[in-house]
């Protein structure tokens, strides 16, 4: 295996990533190898460039995995950029899937475990009464849909218990996406992925 470092956003990428690592690898991260930057903007952050330049003389391999966002072509060109600007290597992915644009949230609503699927479907019903709703007072019309991030929160909350040990599980950093009861890891959404981290991590 070879030494890295993975750059990505926040704390829901760092846990995700952490525990897509360990179901790929079998093994656990090394100590500070996947840090969260705090958002896209932060990549070219001298502290965070100085980072990847140091990882790379020690013989490391940098990877940025980071939201495409509304449009992905143009994050893409935004973030790669910056390897020539900044005198930096890396190798970039963009979630959900490296093609589309979207985010992390895009990404875990692919690899839900199936028989849980009747959960985000009363969500998107939901969704779509409540843009059709006209509340006295409320201008413009129509109210507003929650974001992507509560709606992964109450996917987990409707099969969590009602305990604090079992609401902490929702959580960012607390989220066990190894749980198979919640999550397909093996799901074939995330198949780019997992030839991106092999064929970048792996020593041939």
């Amino acid at each position: 295996m070879k030494k890295f470092l993975i750059i990505v956003e926040g704390d829901a990428d760092k846990k995700f990533v952490e525990d897509y690592y360990h179901h790929l690898f079998r093994m656990v991260a090394p100590k500070d190898s996947i840090y969260a930057s705090g958002g896209y903007k932060n990549l070219s952050n001298e502290s965070i460039l100085q980072r990847m330049r140091m990882n790379t003389d020690q013989g490391g391999v940098n990877l940025v995995i980071f939201d495409a966002d509304d449009d992905y072509e143009a994050r893409w060109k935004e973030l790669s950029s910056i390897k020539e600007r900044d005198g930096v290597e890396f190798e970039l992915f963009l979630f959900p899937d490296n093609r589309d644009a979207g985010a992390l949230e895009d990404m875990l609503e692919n690899i839900i475990n199936t028989r849980n699927r009747p959960i985000l479907d009363c969500w998107e019903n939901y969704e779509k009464e409540l843009v059709q709703l006209q509340i006295e007072g409320r201008t413009p019309p129509p109210l507003t849909t929650p974001a992507k991030k509560t709606k992964i929160y109450g996917y987990l909350e409707a099969l969590l218990g009602e305990s604090k040990n079992e609401k902490k599980k929702i959580k960012e950093k607390e989220r066990d996406y190894e749980n198979t009861l919640h999550w397909d890891l093996n799901a074939e959404y995330l198949e780019r992925l997992k030839v991106f981290l092999m064929k970048s991590l792996i020593n041939e």
